[in-house]
């Protein structure tokens, strides 16, 4: 099992076509995707990836609780958490939820890349 498995959570599902394509096209395996915190946990636990990449604002279950409820099943889980600009005061929350970097709407390539590559440290 490769070490550089990546689950993506996002509602849009254009934002997790464009997180995969940066992903994949850099080595990277996108082993699932999830469109709301509640299937982002139940995926977590069924796929255990590497990495998380979650949205913040979502419908049914937002990336904070998610965040934490992965947390719960696994202390260890590495999240990053991605948000549409000026949203402080979630970036803080999401820290203490336990997300590792934060990487803001609209992506930019280099910024992901840059962050997957400090939390899984590949």
């Amino acid at each position: 099992m490769s070490d550089k498995t990546i689950l993506l959570v996002d509602d849009a599902a254009f934002m997790r076509m464009m997180l995969k394509d940066i992903l994949s096209k850099n080595g990277y395996n996108v082993v699932g995707e999830a469109e709301n915190g509640a299937k982002a946990i139940e995926k977590y636990k069924e796929l255990k990836p590497s990495l998380v990449i979650m949205d913040i604002t979502m419908p049914e279950m937002d990336g904070i609780n998610a965040a934490k409820g992965i947390k719960s099943v696994d202390n260890g889980a590495l999240i990053i958490m991605c948000s549409a600009m000026g949203q402080q005061a979630m970036v803080i929350e999401s820290i203490q939820a336990g997300a590792r970097d934060f990487i803001v709407k609209p992506f930019q390539a280099d910024r992901v890349l840059e962050a997957v590559q400090k939390v899984i440290g590949q």
